[in-house]
């Protein structure tokens, strides 16, 4: 174990050497690296032009929420154009049903009536769809890490913005291949992030990888921490020992 010095005394030829502990000392101590739980980049399921960004770097968002919009005249006149024909579709019927009562239309040609009435109402359907592709809303809680394009600028395959979901994060732990076994999944353990933050926090083990790196000697493994008023950022290094009781 190594150790960090603090000052020495010398009496005579006599030397004393007063180790500093590090961050949780101890051979059950490991470093660590706090992380999102999942980074999303959003992009559109249709190419077209960005009319505006509803959010920006490090805006809090949730889920379902809009997040931006592509122009979509087309989309938005063709939904207006198949409300209309339902709608003119259901005022037709409700004429018809009373001439169908005094027999001066057959019931094959209500049947035909009610069928063109489900035909436009599939097509306003379909043109929903349509203009429903042209938003891009959140499928998580998280933070917007970064931002790649803008209104005006044209929208292909590459991302708009990038999010990440932070609550709660997942501490990525190194452990040497000697604690293969003592540690198991739901197992505690007490996070200790990198200054400034600093602090204690308790987590629980979800991921024990089961494979060994036989290069280094080590594997695996994640806790889960819990973040639920987003205070704790990710990319900190941390320390982190697994407890037992």
């Amino acid at each position: 174990m190594k150790l960090l010095y603090r000052f020495t005394i010398m009496t005579g030829i006599l030397f004393f050497v007063f180790p500093l502990s590090a961050p949780f000392a101890g051979e059950k101590d490991f470093e660590c690296l706090i992380e999102p739980r999942e980074e999303i980049e959003f992009s559109s399921q249709v190419p077209g032009i960005l009319e505006e960004v509803l959010v920006e770097r490090g805006d809090i968002i949730s889920k379902g929420q809009l997040l931006a919009r592509l122009k979509s005249g087309v989309e938005t006149a063709s939904v207006d154009l198949a409300k209309a024909r339902v709608g003119f579709g259901e005022r037709k019927k409700s004429r018809n049903e009373a001439l169908l009562k005094k027999k001066l239309i057959s019931a094959h040609e209500m049947d035909e009536l009610e069928t063109e009435i489900q035909l436009t109402r599939l097509e306003l359907n379909e043109a929903q769809e349509r203009l429903k592709l042209r938003t891009i809303h959140s499928t998580i809680d998280g933070v917007v890490v970064e931002r790649f394009l803008y209104p005006g600028e044209y929208v292909g395959e590459e991302p708009i913005l990038k999010a990440a979901s932070i609550d709660p994060l997942n501490v990525e732990v190194i452990v040497p291949v000697e604690k293969l076994g003592s540690i198991k999944e739901g197992m505690r353990a007490r996070v200790r992030p990198e200054a400034p933050i600093g602090g204690k926090y308790t987590g629980r083990v979800i991921i024990v990888d089961k494979v060994v790196d036989a290069a280094s000697g080590t594997f695996g493994v994640r806790v889960e921490l819990p973040n639920p008023a987003l205070k704790l950022p990710a990319g900190l290094k941390c320390y982190v020992r697994f407890l037992t009781n």
